[in-house]
């Protein structure tokens, strides 16, 4: 069996291809897995490339990608990733990309590799071990106070039932323009979850829980010192309707409101 040092290492080599190829091509075609839900054939190469990498350096270990999903989470290892989080972002030139990269084993995230190839950061984070930036220990925000907070939200829901999911987001975009310091949407959940860890974000609510967007991004939170949690407040896992990860002194203000956006005020036990 591998220990962590090794697989890790090898999800920064399939990183660091990764980030050779996005900073080196541009999108030639783009087409859509849903209404306004863009894939580039940079995503599908990104995804092919580091998916054979990752064959060659550890065959024995599965792969679940955004684009070609070849099993669920509950093989007993495998390799999840997206290849382009930010993918709108790519295909307008805007360098809030991330590619995401995580190692999980029987449902424990073990190893999460997030890697910012426009803006040369790499951050990662492994179970019991903590979380850095390039080589360095990052640690969550230690804000308090919901108005000194600046806070990200995940993008707006699109397809054909949109208008339905983005009832909450909007009330809860509602709640945080009136108390919080300042909202943010980037773009990508994984440098929400990046820059959370790293302190620069003070809380993150994203109304979904994709594999793909959300695992390194959790654990690298997580590692950081970051509470994660879905959104009524219970422990977050793979299960979990939403990702909130906030600073810990932030939490049981978040959870109020984002259960008084839905109607439903309750307080974290």
């Amino acid at each position: 069996m591998r220990d962590q040092e090794s697989l890790l290492s090898v999800a920064h080599e399939a990183a660091d291809l990764a980030r050779r190829i996005l900073r080196s091509r541009t999108a030639d075609t783009v087409a859509f897995k849903a209404e306004r839900d863009p894939v580039t054939d940079v995503d599908l190469y990104v995804e092919q490339s580091v998916r054979e990498l990752l064959r060659r350096r550890a065959p024995e270990i599965g792969f679940h990608g955004e684009e070609t999903a070849s099993h669920t989470l509950d093989h007993d290892l495998s390799w999840v990733l997206d290849p382009i989080d930010g993918t709108a972002n790519f295909t307008h030139g805007i360098p809030l990309v991330a590619v995401s990269l995580a190692l999980v084993r029987r449902g424990v995230t073990e190893v999460g590799v997030i890697d910012l190839p426009m803006l040369d950061a790499r951050y990662h984070g492994v179970l019991g071990r903590g979380a850095e930036r390039d080589g360095q220990k990052i640690h969550a925000s230690s804000c308090s106070r919901l108005p000194d907070a600046i806070v990200s939200i995940g993008d707006y829901a699109v397809g054909a039932d949109a208008a339905h999911q983005n009832r909450l987001r909007f009330a809860i975009t509602e709640q945080l323009a009136a108390r919080a310091l300042r909202v943010r949407m980037l773009g990508s959940a994984a440098i929400d979850l990046a820059w959370l860890a790293e302190g620069w974000l003070d809380a993150s609510i994203t109304l979904l829980n994709n594999p793909w967007d959300m695992t390194a991004g959790v654990i690298v939170a997580r590692e950081a010192g970051a509470q994660v949690v879905d959104q009524d407040g219970s422990q977050y896992t793979f299960d979990s309707a939403a990702t909130i990860a906030v600073a810990p002194e932030l939490l049981r203000e978040i959870i109020d409101l984002i259960q008084e956006a839905d109607g439903e005020p309750r307080g974290v036990d």
